[in-house]
């Protein structure tokens, strides 16, 4: 089938215009786009069965699935290009050219403080919006990991006859207290930088690259496993440094703190201080039970096949949290493991893990009366 005509060329990050977002907590974003990528031919019926997977980056990833990712999508890949339409969109409140807070406000300037807090809700609602303006109502899944994960997770409960099936990867049905707490404490990193500005730094100069810096130092710590890192450094001193002199001094550094500070420097250098706050704060909200009833009723309601796949040695979103969804989930269509000392980030990092997980989920989406695209049976179909 020839490509659908509201596609955007492979690989070429395209801005749509969705209209107007009313927040879940009331407050309105007028003139939204939503950035997104696109590789692989559509085929099939827009409205109904078709090849098209919707992948969901996490807290500081684009719609680019390919640069973090990579390993995963193309031909003859988990993610396989020849036969799969893969689109990725970039979130609402995010900096890869969705509205957000360095985006320009319908006035001219930023819109920096004013921008409202977005819910994980919010930001689907406004991906629905993408697919719709795309000329689509239906995809075959929706996949995603961290922040993902949850996204994906409220694909399948806001619009559960869009899609045929979601895997939920390494996040739980409600931010825990633990949760908000490290991701508060990385907000107020940022606020408290003296270049935070209320949020208004845009068009100063300046921006709270220190405040960012510290909140990733502290992020990174609950992405990777305690072993993995102390495998890695230990109390080992970066090289030419001795953090065990008589005073304590900031330029006398752990190897390890080394690394954070490089893994700080790494996201100033590419991600916006107000996108951070904003999809953050998001996550803070992030809670499936909300207005439906609770956790468990609202799990239980779920009639889209789901596959949840979680970390052994996560500390973020740990493996009880994934099991819980499985308990839970009115639909389960498989449970699958990581095991990694990575920890949170192994999802993005075991990539032959990855990989089987996926083909095995796109498999079992396939069969069971799911049909696939074109037509294929499960046979024919060779994942």
């Amino acid at each position: 089938m020839s490509e659908y005509p509201r596609l955007a060329p492979p690989g070429h990050r395209t801005t749509v215009p969705v209209g107007t977002v009313t927040t879940e907590a009331g407050a309105e974003i007028p003139d939204v786009v939503i950035a997104y990528q696109r590789w692989g031919s559509f085929r099939g019926d827009p409205a109904g069965v078709n090849n098209v997977l919707i992948v969901e980056h996490a807290l500081t990833g684009d719609s680019d699935v390919t640069d973090w990712w990579g390993d995963l999508i193309g031909p003859g890949r988990a993610l396989d290009t020849d036969h799969w339409c893969v689109i990725a969109t970039n979130v609402l409140g995010g900096c890869g050219g969705s509205t957000g807070p360095s985006l320009q406000h319908p006035d001219g300037w930023q819109w920096g403080s004013r921008f409202p807090a977005v819910s994980i809700r919010d930001q689907v609602e406004a991906e629905k919006l993408l697919i719709d303006a795309l000329g689509l109502n239906t995809v075959h899944a929706v996949i995603g990991g961290s922040m993902g994960g949850a996204r994906t997770l409220e694909w399948s409960l806001m619009y559960p006859a869009a899609l045929t099936a979601a895997c939920v990867i390494a996040v739980s049905a409600r931010a825990s207290g633990w949760q908000i707490g490290i991701q508060s404490a990385q907000i107020s990193s940022i606020e408290n930088d003296p270049q935070w500005h209320g949020g208004d730094y845009y068009g100063l100069g300046v921006a709270p690259e220190a405040g960012l810096a510290a909140a990733r130092r502290i992020a990174h710590l609950t992405y990777r496993g305690e072993q993995e890192i102390d495998e890695r450094f230990g109390t080992t001193a970066q090289r030419g440094e001795n953090p065990l002199g008589a005073y304590r001094a900031g330029d006398q550094r752990f190897a390890v703190n080394s690394y954070l500070e490089y893994q700080g420097k790494k996201l100033v250098d590419r991600f916006d201080a107000g996108s951070y706050v904003a999809l953050t704060e998001s996550l803070n909200r992030h809670d499936v039970g909300r207005g439906r009833g609770g956790l468990n009723k609202a799990l239980a309601s779920s009639t889209v096949p789901t596959m949840v796949v979680g970390v052994d040695t996560d500390i973020l979103y740990p493996y009880h949290q994934q099991e819980h969804l499985s308990r839970n989930l009115g639909n389960l269509l498989a449970m699958a493991k990581v095991v990694s000392p990575v920890g949170h980030d192994a999802f993005l990092t075991e990539t032959r893990q990855m990989d089987r997980v996926l083909r095995n989920f796109l498999t079992l989406s396939a069969s069971d009366g799911l049909a696939l695209p074109g037509g294929l049976t499960d046979g024919d179909y060779a994942i």
